[in-house]
């Protein structure tokens, strides 16, 4: 039955996309790096409110992920996701608004930061609560499984999350129900704010998730090359009916968990030295080895992330808010309820 299933998905398998173009892969992570750090701006000025988890260092992940990724894929993120529904497509004009609570909001102002959302893009939810994803990953490749569908569900989670038992309870099912899910962890080595040796005895997490029968191996989450060139094979072999497989993306960010922690549980040499693995640099240097990029070039990329990050701000800031008639909307059903 196993490989009856596994010829009839590959036989209906769409074509990969066509491996990433590296001007794409930086300019995708540099305009995550300066949307990030417009927003850190805008926090600090309190035109952006609530909470605000900044992906600062980690971009090479989103960024390498969803090249990899069809249309018709679904993305399922965590709290901190304004690079992975950057790289995904999500307008960036509807990010902001969101961020700003505006109406013109990817969730209608009423998510912010943590609740980014975007049916167009198949980009279905950012998750305030830690492994809150997972489970809903899993639903979605149950459904397009039983649908005979050959779409992937790629979910992301930090290494925070493998301490929860959402995590192992829905690896034991998609291993068993054989689902085409892309379990991406995303590993700081920080969690929210405790070093990884004191959040688990096993660190190998690749190794933990293998133990569920998932294909799993780790990967250099600082290098976008190795990122899309992993996620391109996991990828493939799910679509081929391989079932889930299980990517530790073994990263750093260089901020701190949220713009409320005051980051006073890493040495600051650490961090310091993990910047010298910039992403962003990392990719740009390698290019300009190989005489695919200027200074030219890198110049004018600047300009026009900063001018498409202006017009977002422009029209957050434009936007109106929802109306106060409005607020219960999807909130409150005006049914009348019977008993």
């Amino acid at each position: 039955m196993t490989s009856t299933r596994k010829r009839r998905a590959a036989a209906a398998a769409p074509p990969s996309p066509a491996v990433a173009d590296r001007g794409d892969l930086l300019r995708t992570m540099l305009l995550i790096r300066r949307f990030e750090e417009r927003c850190a701006e805008l926090y600090s000025a309190t035109r952006i409110r609530g909470f605000l988890h900044l992906y600062v260092g980690e971009e090479a992940v989103a960024t390498g992920v969803m090249a990899t990724l069809t249309p018709d894929d679904a993305v399922v993120s965590t709290y901190r996701e304004h690079g992975h529904a950057l790289a995904r497509g999500v307008p960036m004009d509807s990010i902001m608004a969101e961020m700003f609570g505006k109406a013109t909001g990817c969730s209608r102002g009423r998510g912010g930061s943590m609740h980014l959302f975007h049916a167009g893009t198949r980009f279905l939810g950012g998750n305030a609560i830690v492994a809150g994803g997972i489970p809903l990953a899993v639903g979605l490749a149950l459904a397009d499984r039983l649908a005979g569908r050959t779409r992937v569900t790629a979910c992301f989670f930090g290494e925070g999350a493998v301490a929860e038992g959402e995590f192992h309870e829905s690896l034991n099912l998609a291993a068993l129900w054989h689902l085409p899910v892309l379990f991406c962890c995303e590993n700081n080595r920080y969690a929210m704010g405790t070093g990884l040796t004191h959040q688990h005895a096993r660190t190998d997490l690749a190794l933990r998730a293998s133990t569920y029968g998932v294909t799993a191996w780790p990967v250099d989450g600082m290098d976008a090359l190795a990122v899309e060139e992993s996620s391109r094979q996991a990828v493939e072999q799910i679509r081929a009916g391989a079932g889930p497989h299980f990517l530790e993306l073994r990263t750093y960010r260089f901020r701190a968990h949220s713009m409320y922690d005051p980051d006073r549980y890493r040495d600051k040499a650490e961090v310091e030295l993990e910047r010298t693995h910039d992403p962003i640099t990392t990719l740009a240097d390698r290019m300009r080895a190989d005489g695919q990029l200027t200074d030219a070039s890198w110049s004018g990329l600047e300009k026009e992330v900063a001018a498409l990050i202006d017009e977002a701000v422009a029209a957050a800031d434009a936007a109106p808010l929802e109306p106060v008639e409005e607020l219960t909307r999807f909130v409150v059903s005006d049914r009348e309820v019977r008993s």
